[in-house]
């Protein structure tokens, strides 16, 4: 069975293990140093101030999280959010993803947002640490390439780029 909830602080050791391995073993995060489960604890709370932080649970076990933040701090970027997504890397593949980002995106257009941009490592040349994988998710989910930086991004021992995607999920009026 596939519910999908709010995060809490208690899921804090099970959302850092998953993110602990794309800190220590990919490049879509460019963390180099896995943050302990206090600080991850927190981060949560800090989100979830202000914004949605949910959780994919498969038979009780969380499979991914996907949360907003802050764009920019100014007022005018108040409609506007980056969201994030991490998935347990055997999730893959099942709709997990989609089905984090569909309420996601729901509950950021029941707020008032309307502008979602999504920050993404982006190889020069694919790697073992990093593939396009996650550009092609979010142009499945109906996010454009609004931007790129060149060589912006340093782990092991290279060069990566960094671009952002957008879609518009609400009326600009």
């Amino acid at each position: 069975m596939v519910t999908i909830r709010q995060a809490t602080t208690e899921d804090a050791g099970r959302l850092l293990q998953i993110y602990a391995y794309y800190v220590e073993n990919t490049a879509i995060t460019f963390e180099y140093e896995v943050p302990t489960e206090d600080e991850f604890r927190k981060r949560i709370e800090h989100i979830t101030q202000k914004y949605p932080y949910i959780v994919l649970e498969e038979d009780g076990v969380i499979m991914g999280y996907a949360y907003a933040g802050v764009f920019k701090d100014r007022a005018a970027y108040d409609r506007s959010c980056e969201v994030t997504i991490y998935l347990d890397n055997n999730a893959k593949g099942k709709g997990c993803g989609r089905a984090l980002y569909e309420k996601l995106e729901e509950e950021l257009k029941n707020r008032g947002i309307t502008n979602l941009y999504a920050c993404i490592g982006d190889p020069i040349e694919e790697d073992e640490y990093l593939t396009k994988n996650s550009e092609h998710f979010h142009q499945h989910m109906g996010y454009t390439k609004c931007g790129e930086f060149h060589k912006c991004g340093y782990k092991f021992g290279r060069w990566y780029n960094m671009i952002w995607m957008e879609k518009m999920i609400g009326e600009h009026k």
